[in-house]
């Protein structure tokens, strides 16, 4: 026998939060990029220690992981709060501003 779920299967956001998680993607999208061309005008980033000579190192690589999964992360965060910010316009919700 089936069990009803004690849960909404819905979200629900604020305009406020909605607007603090598009904010947390654009950050996202600040940094990273400038983090980006740091890591790679490191030396260390290069297996000939100057830049863009040689092959890549492991510190180029970890790095450059790191930084796409950020960006796919806060990409994802960022959408969610404009998804959210469109819902409570829907909803007339002013809650939360």
């Amino acid at each position: 026998m089936a069990r009803p779920l004690a849960y909404s299967l819905t979200m629900v956001l604020t305009r406020g939060w909605s607007l603090f998680l598009v904010g947390v993607g654009g950050w996202t999208w600040v940094i990273w990029p400038r983090f980006a061309v740091a890591i790679w005008n490191d030396p260390r980033a290069w297996s000939a220690g100057a830049v863009g000579e040689g092959s890549p190192t492991s510190f180029l690589w970890v790095h450059a992981l790191l930084i796409a999964a950020s960006l796919a992360i806060g990409t994802t965060v960022g959408l969610l709060g404009v998804r959210g910010w469109r819902a409570a316009r829907r909803r007339g919700d002013a809650t939360g501003v």
